[in-house]
């Protein structure tokens, strides 16, 4: 490897450190999570239980004592229309996705209550090209469940870190003062 590759190689990875990138590392669940089912259809559903395995939580098949419970009773993709041309023809959708769910630990307890996620994305329609543009919305769907996932991950991980921070704040706290009549 030449001198100019060397450095052309150190300069793109100083690059990509100072604008802030880093590989997103697995999931920190709370231990009441170790193992969890996950309730729901489709790509949503699939793609959550491959990444919390992928993390080493085990997904199970079903629900049982000692299992954790996520959700997923809606996932729903929606598309609406933004511009129209001047002949009438549409040159602008969105692709809207709502998510709702709610985790409960392995005793039943919730860790997140019932929450709602909504994402979106905009693209141009060409009215000459349909069949590209079904692959343009198809392949924005796949970007929504990706992002989907990281979003309900990241809830989960703040609710790890609140729960591990609430005990260590509950035993600094001063005891109530107590009185005897």
């Amino acid at each position: 490897m030449s001198r100019m590759s060397k450095a052309l190689l150190l300069l793109s990875l100083l690059a990509l450190t100072a604008c802030g990138f880093h590989l997103r590392r697995n999931a920190s669940l709370p231990p009441s999570m170790q193992r969890v089912h996950v309730t729901g259809t489709g790509d949503l559903q699939r793609s959550l239980s491959r990444t919390l395995a992928s993390s080493g939580i085990t997904v199970e098949d079903h629900a049982g004592a000692g299992i954790a419970e996520l959700n997923i009773p809606v996932a729903a993709f929606s598309v609406d229309t933004l511009t129209v041309g001047g002949d009438a023809r549409v040159t602008e959708f969105a692709v809207h996705y709502n998510v709702q769910f709610s985790v409960n630990d392995m005793n039943a307890l919730p860790i997140l209550p019932p929450q709602t996620i909504n994402m979106s994305r905009e693209f141009s329609y060409d009215a000459f090209n349909t069949i590209g543009n079904q692959s343009q919305i198809d392949e924005i769907e796949r970007s929504l469940v990706d992002d989907m996932v990281q979003a309900i991950l990241f809830r989960l991980q703040a609710a790890t870190k609140h729960m591990q921070q609430a005990p260590a704040s509950s035993n600094n706290a001063p005891a109530p003062a107590s009185s005897t009549h």
